[in-house]
């Protein structure tokens, strides 16, 4: 059998009522079946997305279907595909998502005209009805470009606020270089750290067009909208971006950087532990307080000076306890 140009892998649990049309359009990718791979990964589910995934199988080149009996988290599945890469090309999808026919040859085919470590795409949001259009938050297109370079400024959105694994394509020599894996276990914020580390060590990359990856949104199984522990590890994942961003020799031209984004995500999450259960909540207030702590004060103090009120607020009882910022 010939090599596959690309392999998908796309980790799912409890996805069963969307897994068919994910797998339908994954079916629509080449004008030759034979150039993609499908590495599919059953999280613990407990309906029949596992069923799905199985007897889909045969609409590809090649496939492997793997079955976690309990959850390992999306992160740890991810990096279970990345085992199985063939290939030259590989890229994530959600077992909720789907993709306009042919976006992966497109994609392969830029890959191969520009020669670079990764690609990263806009997306389509899907809530119900209605579709909306996210732009990659990068000025250039169709043109090489050095990752580091998409990281600043600081106070803008960049290509690292856009840590959506399934936007893009890699090379597989991103995996070669130590730069693929997700850091194992972690159930939410599992794509802040890698995302980091990709454009803080790849060497190239580009923002391109191509059909449409669609995002779907509101889900109640996922892990934006459920109101578990999980969550808590969002300040673990920040942190070790922290920790990446301490490591790198430009660590105080990025540290603002990471300031900026630890603080607007940490009032988010704040807003979002109102609907917690007291204890969860308490957990969730403490992980973050660890996270502030570790923030150079006079970074804090720059940034709390340049977020709006609302925010500000949010964040004063925390930031006094740490001893940084207002």
């Amino acid at each position: 059998m010939r090599t596959p140009f690309v392999t998908v892998i796309l980790p799912a649990k409890d996805a069963g009522p969307y897994i068919g049309t994910t797998l339908e359009t994954l079916a629509r990718q080449f004008d030759d079946k034979t150039a993609l791979k499908a590495v599919m990964i059953d999280d613990g589910s407990r309906d029949d997305t596992g069923a799905l995934m199985r007897r889909y199988a045969d609409h590809f080149g090649d496939a492997v279907v793997l079955t976690n009996p309990r959850p390992k988290g999306l992160a740890s599945a991810r990096n279970q595909g990345l085992e199985h890469v063939d290939g030259d090309f590989f890229c994530f999808l959600d077992g909720d998502d789907w993709m306009q026919p042919l976006r992966l040859q497109v994609l392969a085919g830029r890959m191969r005209e520009l020669d670079c470590d990764f690609v990263r795409t806009d997306h389509v949001t899907v809530t119900g009805t209605k579709r909306m259009l996210k732009r990659a938050p990068f000025p250039w297109r169709e043109r090489l470009a050095a990752p580091r370079d998409a990281i600043l400024p600081e106070h803008e959105p960049t290509m690292v606020d856009y840590p959506f694994a399934w936007a893009g394509m890699f090379h597989r020599r991103v995996i070669d270089q130590g730069l693929a894996r997700f850091s194992p276990g972690l159930f939410t914020a599992e794509d802040r750290p890698w995302i980091w580390r990709l454009h803080l060590n790849a060497q190239s990359f580009a923002v391109v067009d191509a059909p449409a990856i669609l995002y779907r949104r509101g889900v109640s199984s996922s892990l934006t909208q459920v109101r578990d522990r999980r969550q808590l590890d969002f300040a673990r994942a920040m942190s070790e971006v922290v920790d990446i961003v301490e490591a790198d020799a430009d660590a105080e031209r990025f540290l603002p950087k990471i300031t900026w984004t630890a603080l607007a995500l940490s009032s988010r999450h704040l807003v979002r532990a109102r609907r917690m259960t007291p204890a969860l909540r308490a957990e969730m207030r403490a992980s973050i307080r660890g996270l502030l702590g570790r923030l150079p004060a006079a970074e804090v103090d720059a940034v709390i000076g340049r977020l709006d009120g609302p925010r500000r607020r949010v964040l004063a009882p925390l930031l006094r306890t740490t001893g940084v910022g207002a």
